[in-house]
């Protein structure tokens, strides 16, 4: 059998391609005589977050991806990826493909062990670990495999899984998310220390399902503006409330072993190719906000300034910059590295999943905009929560903090200047999850600045990325019929939820536009 068959085969995503292997006999085929047929729950739900924290918040599709598309960062050396010219299917193929060999298979196990073993304590988060893994597929690709997909070793089940409609799996998620915190208010500790993320709580596990589902439904505003506000009712309601403080935080809290490190620090050990983007850094600078020393370390050129670096220069242009840009905040080095020494525990900073600061910038848009229960009135307390939780959570001192939010950004706005000032606030907060700011601009196109750089691929701002060229080899006949469905498999198409960017109240002609 050759090699794309096995691949087929362990994915339980893809098609076997020869009539001689029916899925009767995977089970039989899969069996490794060297490895241990039955792993415990618990070491697969930890291995599974580890695996999914290091794919969607680490290097491949947050630091070299989407922390460019989104231009938090931006390339010093080599800008292919800042220029979308090294983002194609083939380019992103292993992080669609790794998701579902690694994490999604191992926490299907762990969701049906939990079943089995009535342990709600086990199945609840490991239900809302895959939500928040399938939340990065779709929001990156739209239609993708969810409801058919990882059971091709099961008897009678399919390895040719459909590609579900981005609104039918949205439609699952609120469903599966209110289930969770359900199961949750009532469950026993049962993961324990095999818990990276809150030790196994099951009330830490209930406020992350329900700022999950309040993330989730104002994602999908723009498109169905009334599943949104129900759902933030829902979310608001749900046993177990929302996130209320940073100790509330999902964040995976990396050892720095030298073994489990935080992915950043691992590449910025040997390599020196990322700047601070400077439409991140620009208005950052312009209002004084105190977190520039956290997110960004002064030039080489002159300690005394921070600089951003303009995205999607040429090669030449921008490898000009090398020494008069800030490189990301010394929190995320290791130490000594192959050029330098900077900071000195990034091995061990964490990563952050969902923070409280988030949950009260959702909040604070649901106000503003009448959704949710929430009035207007609520949106400036929730909007100076935020601030405050996100300045925080990156070690800002109190009395920075104060003399912030005393300035004219503390005060929200009315209207779509303070949606603006939401979006912007929440944006910034988002640093380090490229995928979720880059999900927040297209929906809100916060902040207007972001366009493609001069030398861009294309001249709007990417709003999905292309299906693996696996899938074209041995799934293609499902491919086809979402492609046909969901549109051509371009960075122009738009999943589901960005398919009425007008209806935002932020919109503005030549949003993403260069």
């Amino acid at each position: 059998m050759n090699q794309k068959k096995l691949l087929t085969l362990g994915l339980g995503l893809l098609v076997a391609g020869s009539a001689a292997c029916n899925n009767d006999k995977l089970t039989e085929i899969n069996k490794n005589p060297n490895n241990p047929e039955d792993v415990p729950a618990s070491s697969l739900f930890t291995s599974a977050v580890r695996l999914g924290v290091s794919r969607w918040l680490g290097t491949t599709y947050d630091l070299r991806s989407t922390e460019f598309v989104a231009q938090h960062l931006a390339e010093v050396q080599y800008p292919d990826e800042d220029a979308y010219k090294r983002l194609g299917a083939a380019d992103t193929r292993a992080t669609f493909d790794g998701a579902y060999t690694g994490e999604l298979a191992d926490l299907r196990k762990v969701i049906a062990k939990g079943k089995a073993a009535n342990e709600p304590g086990t199945t609840g988060p490991a239900l809302v670990m895959r939500t928040w893994e399938y939340s990065y597929l779709t929001d990156t690709w739209g239609d993708v495999p969810y409801f058919e997909a990882l059971a091709g070793d099961s008897v009678g089940a399919t390895i040719t899984p459909k590609y579900d409609p981005q609104q039918a799996i949205y439609a699952d998620f609120f469903k599966t998310l209110g289930e969770t915190s359900t199961m949750l208010a009532s469950a026993q500790n049962t993961l324990g220390g095999a818990d990276p993320i809150y030790g196994g709580s099951p009330s830490k596990w209930a406020k992350f399902s329900n700022s999950l589902r309040a993330r989730l439904a104002l994602r999908v505003v723009n498109v169905d503006p009334a599943l949104a506000d129900a759902q933030l009712k829902a979310a608001f309601a749900a046993p177990g409330g929302l996130m209320t403080s940073n100790a509330d935080n999902a964040t995976f809290k990396w050892p720095g072993d030298g073994v489990y490190d935080n992915p950043w620090a691992v590449n910025f050990q040997t390599r020196d190719d990322h700047r601070v983007s400077r439409t991140l850094l620009d208005p950052m600078l312009a209002n004084n906000d105190p977190r520039v020393p956290v997110f960004a370390m002064p030039t080489v050129a002159d300690p005394s300034k921070y600089a951003g670096l303009q995205n999607a220069l040429t090669h030449a242009g921008a490898s000009a910059f090398f020494n008069t840009t800030s490189r990301p905040g010394a929190v995320f080095y290791p130490g000594a590295t192959a050029y330098g020494t900077f900071g000195g525990g990034g091995k061990a900073f964490p990563s952050f999943l969902l923070t409280y600061a988030e949950v009260s910038f959702i909040k604070a848009e649901a106000a503003a905009r009448s959704l949710g229960g929430l009035t207007p009135a609520q949106a400036q307390g929730f909007y100076r929560d935020g601030i405050r939780a996100s300045m925080e959570q990156w070690g800002v001192s109190s009395a920075a903090i104060d003399t912030y939010l005393a300035s004219p950004a503390g005060t929200l706005q009315a209207g779509a200047a303070g949606l603006t000032q939401i979006a912007y606030e929440r944006w910034v907060a988002l640093y380090s999850d490229g995928g979720n700011a880059w999900a927040l601009w297209r929906r809100t196109c916060v902040p207007a600045s972001l366009k493609p750089g001069p030398n861009a691929l294309q001249n709007t701002v990417i709003r999905r990325f292309q299906y693996s060229p696996t899938e074209v080899s041995v799934n293609k006949e499902q491919l086809d019929a979402a492609i046909a469905r969901q549109g051509a498999d371009a960075f122009t198409t738009r999943v589901w939820w960005d398919t009425k960017p007008t209806a935002a109240p932020t919109y503005f002609a030549g949003c993403g536009q260069s």
